[in-house]
Formats: structure tokens, C-alpha cells, sequence
């Protein structure tokens, strides 16, 4: 009798077992009749289950039944007394045979019971025993190999007759969940309050608990170990077949395939067609060298976990494949680097034929002088192509070399042919291909050192046109600078003897400049003579070379005369105002002084007269020296020295007046 059966009637908690005992330790059976009709069926149904749960032991020592009739009618109460049997108590003269601590709280006890929390693990604990025991006759019969007992047995597959119904893991943890809520005796009651137990030991027999999960453990075990022997057992003899498939593959038609092939082809097409070709045997081969590896790590594992007798067969079957799998991917790859070496030769061989064809036609070509970068572009580009020629030609013997030593160092296992009279259409092919690009090469050379020649003196022209005008941008940035940034007149009678200094050679650079230019233009003419063209440089960069030196010339004079007044003016000033000597009226000293300040305040006026006036070019055009902030700035200082020169000057003494 099971709990699942009969769920809907336990349910209706028309009796329970609360787990309470009385006071000669027998169990409290309480039947709580309520004011609907009971149904006697259902009533008698559930105290069989009841009564079934305990162990003969607990039964023998009797029961304690509680009708509870305070709900219900008289002839309901009668009817369950006469069927079971009892005695009738007053409920006030329980305690006489209870203790209050094992009476339900309806009975004025304090024992706690929830009949669903109790109905729940009931469910449970029958679920676990149903499925723990069907499952140690399932694997008793598998590990002791009755489950090949029948005939439909046998014909089943061996992955399906070999696995139990259940998973052994799911009973042995459902098992230790209820084992462990058996043990803390916790199944009702609240935390911190009385703990209750009904399914304890003489209700449930916790140790059947224990004993199923020892037995479901043993048998898994051995079960496990049963797996682990048929599946070496299974995995060997599917290692071994496959192992054969492998090897007679590869020695068949993976073998028969590379026979097929020997050309390398006479050109990038040619070769790529056959490297497409063996690219699908490759992609054929490595679908067994795939099985290969798979079986290479299952063998690896059995040794490292197999018995004794296995490791013979084990280490020889690992032998044989791997020896055939080691010789085939050998072959493929010889095959492969041919394939790929003559791809490379072929392409190369091509690009360098491209090349010398661009190179013939540019040699061939006409050479217009457009300018000094364009010629030098052009003259570097044909230096750039014979050397990219050259390196390709370099590349090609190279490759070429590389591929006939493969070719005439092939293993004898190449088919079982003469490898000499097989290679000697690829050999011819590749030297002769090789000799007819260095023979290209060679009359390209040729043509080049003439094209050389005549590109360098357009280059050497006009890069003397360029730099004979780049020499009056030069002379014209002077000027610029000379006009901008050269306005100091200095301080001090030294500082403008310094600038004066400065300015000498300031003007030596240019005309350094204009004399380079000069050479340069001179330089284009006989260049153009020798080359029968004409050149713009007489026409143009000349008359500018000449305007800008004769403007630097004009401005350059004016700077020297600033800077020469201005070291005179600077000088007599500073002798002045460092002149303390006490001087008589009307000496010759005296009047000396009179005419040397006179002279600075002269000069000072010049000075600054000049500040104003701009430099006048041949051509009519005028320039001034700085910003007017610069003029102004220097003209200030001007007038504060001849200011404090002019109180040096003595003042002439007052009349003495006469007697009258």
C-alpha cells in the first residue's frame, strides 16, 4: 500500500499519526471526525496505510486512539468506536494517559504536527524505497550479466540494455536528502520550538534508509566498474577497426592519387590548376588524418589508464598508424612545397616579364624636359625599375635554383619512377626560362646606361635652373628680412658699432648669393647646348636676380648710413654726459663744449630725419625700415639722450646790473 495511490484520501487528514506516544510509549493514533459525513471507506482505507508504517516492534506495544467527536454527530462517534474497538475517555481525562508535551494543541498539548509537510516526506521517503530497490535489481542484474537473459534482451542494443532505468546519481541524492532530514528530526515544528519526528526510527525504520543507500552504493560501484571494463572493451575493437580503415585507406587510394601526379606546369595557371588538385587530395587526406588524431588520443588514454594486457596491442596499433600516417603526410607535403615553390617561380618568373616589358617601353619612349622633378621623378623611376628588375631576375635564379634541388633531390618513393627522366621536361623548362630573362635583362641594361647619361645632364640643367631660383628667393628673403627685422640702431655707440659689424657681413651672404646665382644661370646655358633645348632661365630668373640685388644694394647703403650716424651721434653723446669737468666761462674749453653739443644735437636731428625717410628702388618704388611703432620707438630714444645732453649745456650767467 502506497501513499500515491490513495494521495486524495490521506489528504483529507481523516486520521494521522502525530508522532505523540502515550504513557506505555505506544503510538497516539488521533481520528478527527467533523460535522460533514464521514466516509467509513475512506476512513477504514486510511487507518490501514496508518497502521502499516510502524514496525512490528512499535505495533506490540500497542496504540492510543483519540476520536475526536466534538464536530461531529453521535452516530458517527458510535459507528468508529464500535469498528475499532476502544474504550471511550472524556477528553478532560487524557493527561491521565498522555502527557500534555505529546498531545496535539486541538488537545490542549503542545506537540506540533502539519499533516501535509508530513504527507509531503511520507511521498518522499515510499518514492525513494520504491526506486532504490527496483534499482538494485536492475544493476544486480546487469553487473552479474542476467539482463542477456532473454532473447529480447540480447537483441536490444548494448547501449540500452546496459543502462538502468532510473540514474543511480538522482536515488543516492534523494537518498542522503532524506537521510539527513531523518537524522535532525526536523520534518515539523518551528525553528526554535519543538521538534517533532513521526518517520523516526519505529516509524519509518531509518536504518532501511541507510541500509538501501550502503546496498545502492555498493552495486553502483560495481556498476561503474562494469561500465568502465565493457566500454574499454567496446572502445578497443572500435580503435582497432578503425584503426584498419585508416591504414587501408591511406595505402590504397590515399597512394594511388599521389601517383597521379608529377608536372609542375609551365605557368602560373598551369601550376595553380595542379595545386588545386591536390588541394582536394590534401582535403581528402585530412579527413583520415582527422580520424587519425581521435584515434591517436583515444589510444593515448587507454595506455595511461589500461591493464597490462593491453598495451601491447594498444602500443602496436598506435605504431602502425601513426608509421603510415607520418609517411603519407610526408608525401603530401614533398608534393605541396614542389607545388608551391613552382607557383612562386612561375609568378615571379611573370612579374619580372611584366617589368622588363615596362622598362623596354619607357626606354623607348621620347624624353621631354618638363622640369628639374619631373626628370628626376622619370631618372628615378628608371633606376627604381632596373633595380627592381634586377632583384626580381635575382629572386627568380634563386627560386629556380631552390626548385631544382628539390626536384633532383626526390625520394626514391616517388612512384616507384626514375626520378631523372620524370623531372628533365621541368627541369629544361625552368632553366631555360631563367636564361631568357637574364638575356632581357642584359639588352635593358644596355639601353639604360644611354638613357642614364642623358637624363643626368637634364637633371644637372634644371637643377641649376631651380637653384638659380632658389638663389633669388634666398636674396629675396635678405631683402625681406633685411627691411623687417634689421631696425635697431643700438643703444649705445658700441652696440652700434656691433650692428654695423654684423650688417658687413649680413651683406657679404648676399652677395655670396647673388654670385652663386650668377654661376648657375651661366651653368644652364651650356647645358642647353649641349643638349639642343632652350631654357627659360636666361629670360626670367637673370633680370629678377639683378632687380633683387640692386634693391638689396639700395637698402643695404641707407642701413650702413643709419647705423654710421648712429655710431657717431651715440658716441658724442656718451662723451658728453661723461664729462663732469667744471669749465670757466668764455675759455676755449668752454666754447669746445659748446660746439661738441651743438654737433650731437645736429647729428641727433639728422638722425632722426632720416628715421623718416623710406628707401627708393631704381624702379621708383619705396620701402620703410620696420613698423612706424619700431621708428617711433627708436625716435624716442633718440630724443630722451639728446635731451640729456642738451642739460649738460651751461647756461649763460644773469647781467650784473650797474649803478645808477
Amino acid at each position: 500500500m502506497e501513499a500515491t495511490s490513495m494521495l486524495p484520501i490521506l489528504k483529507k487528514r481523516l486520521a494521522f499519526l502525530s508522532g505523540g506516544k502515550d504513557r506505555r510509549s505506544g503510538l497516539i493514533l488521533t481520528i478527527p471526525l467533523c460535522s460533514d459525513q464521514t466516509n467509513m471507506d475512506e476512513l477504514s482505507v486510511t487507518l490501514d496505510y496508518l497502521l502499516s508504517i510502524p514496525s512490528d516492534k512499535c505495533k506490540a506495544r500497542g496504540f492510543t486512539v483519540i476520536v475526536d467527536g466534538r464536530k461531529s454527530q453521535w452516530n458517527v462517534v458510535k459507528t468508529v468506536v464500535l469498528m475499532l474497538q476502544v474504550i471511550l475517555v472524556s477528553a478532560n481525562k487524557l493527561t491521565r494517559y498522555i502527557e500534555p508535551s505529546q498531545l496535539t494543541d486541538e488537545f490542549g498539548g503542545s506537540l506540533l504536527y502539519d499533516h501535509i509537510d508530513w504527507l509531503n516526506k511520507r511521498l518522499v521517503f515510499e518514492k525513494f524505497t520504491k526506486e532504490s530497490t527496483s534499482l538494485l535489481d536492475e544493476l544486480a542484474l546487469i553487473n552479474n550479466g542476467s539482463e542477456r537473459g532473454n532473447q529480447q534482451e540480447k537483441e536490444r542494443p548494448v547501449e540500452y540494455s546496459f543502462l538502468p532505468s532510473v540514474d543511480p546519481e538522482t536515488v543516492l541524492q534523494t537518498g542522503h536528502e532524506l537521510l539527513s532530514e531523518l537524522q535532525q528530526r526536523r520534518f515539523n515544528g518551528l525553528e526554535g520550538g519543538m521538534s517533532w519526528s513521526p518517520m523516526d526510527d519505529e516509524l519509518l525504520a531509518q536504518p532501511k534508509v541507510v541500509k538501501l543507500l550502503d546496498s545502492l552504493r555498493e552495486q553502483y560501484t560495481r556498476y561503474q566498474e562494469v561500465c568502465r571494463q565493457r566500454n574499454k572493451r567496446t572502445q578497443l575493437e572500435e580503435i582497432q577497426q578503425k584503426v584498419m580503415q585508416v591504414v587501408n585507406w591511406l595505402e590504397g587510394p590515399g597512394s594511388e592519387q599521389l601517383r597521379t601526379q608529377w608536372g609542375i606546369g609551365d605557368s602560373i595557371r598551369a601550376s595553380q590548376a595542379l595545386q588545386q588538385k591536390h588541394e582536394e587530395i590534401e582535403s581528402q587526406h585530412s579527413e583520415w588524418f582527422a580520424v587519425y588524431v581521435e584515434l591517436n588520443q583515444q589510444i593515448a588514454a587507454l595506455l595511461n589508464a589500461g591493464d597490462e594486457e593491453d598495451l601491447l596491442e594498444l602500443k602496436a596499433l598506435q605504431q602502425q598508424l601513426s608509421d603510415v600516417c607520418y609517411r603519407q603526410a610526408s608525401q603530401l607535403e614533398f608534393r605541396q612545397n614542389v607545388l608551391q615553390t613552382a607557383l612562386e617561380f612561375h609568378g615571379i618568373a611573370q612579374d619580372l616579364s611584366q617589368q622588363l616589358d615596362g622598362l623596354l617601353g619607357m626606354l623607348c619612349a621620347d624624353v621631354a624636359p618638363a622640369d628639374g622633378t619631373a626628370i628626376q621623378q622619370t631618372l628615378k623611376l628608371l633606376e627604381e625599375k632596373l633595380k627592381s628588375v634586377d632583384t626580381a631576375l635575382q629572386s627568380l635564379q634563386e627560386k629556380g635554383q631552390g626548385l631544382l634541388d628539390q626536384m633532383t633531390s626526390q625520394a626514391p618513393w616517388t612512384f616507384g619512377k626514375d626520378v631523372s627522366i620524370e623531372n628533365k621536361d621541368n627541369i629544361e623548362h625552368i632553366q631555360g626560362l631563367m636564361e631568357d630573362m637574364q638575356l632581357r635583362k642584359q639588352r635593358c641594361e644596355d639601353m639604360v646606361d644611354v638613357r642614364r647619361l642623358k637624363m643626368l645632364q637634364m637633371v644637372q640643367l634644371f637643377k641649376c635652373e631651380e637653384d638659380a631660383a632658389q638663389a633669388v628667393e634666398w636674396l629675396s628673403e635678405l631683402l625681406d628680412a633685411l627691411l623687417k627685422t634689421h631696425i635697431r640702431l643700438g643703444d649705445d655707440a658700441q652696440e652700434a658699432k656691433v650692428l654695423l659689424e654684423k650688417h658687413r657681413k649680413f651683406i657679404d651672404v648676399a652677395q655670396s648669393t647673388y654670385d652663386y646665382g650668377r654661376q648657375l644661370l651661366q651653368a644652364t646655358v651650356v647645358l642647353c647646348q649641349s643638349l639642343r633645348c632652350t631654357t627659360r632661365s636666361s629670360g626670367e630668373t637673370l633680370p629678377r636676380l639683378n632687380r633683387v640685388w640692386k634693391q638689396f644694394t639700395v637698402t643695404s647703403e641707407e642701413r650702413i648710413h643709419r647705423l654710421s650716424l648712429a655710431y657717431t651721434f651715440n658716441l658724442a653723446a656718451e662723451k658728453i654726459l661723461k664729462d663732469n669737468s667744471q669749465l670757466e666761462e668764455q675759455t676755449e674749453a668752454w666754447k669746445e663744449f659748446l660746439e661738441k653739443i651743438d654737433e650731437v644735437e645736429v647729428t641727433g636731428k639728422s638722425l632722426l630725419d632720416r628715421l623718416t625717410v623710406p628707401v627708393v628702388y631704381p624702379d621708383g618704388t619705396e620701402q620703410y625700415f620696420g613698423s612706424p611703432s619700431d621708428m617711433a620707438s627708436t625716435a624716442e630714444h633718440i630724443r630722451e639722450k639728446m635731451r640729456l645732453v642738451s642739460q649738460k649745456k651751461p647756461q649763460p650767467p644773469e647781467p650784473i646790473p650797474k649803478d645808477s
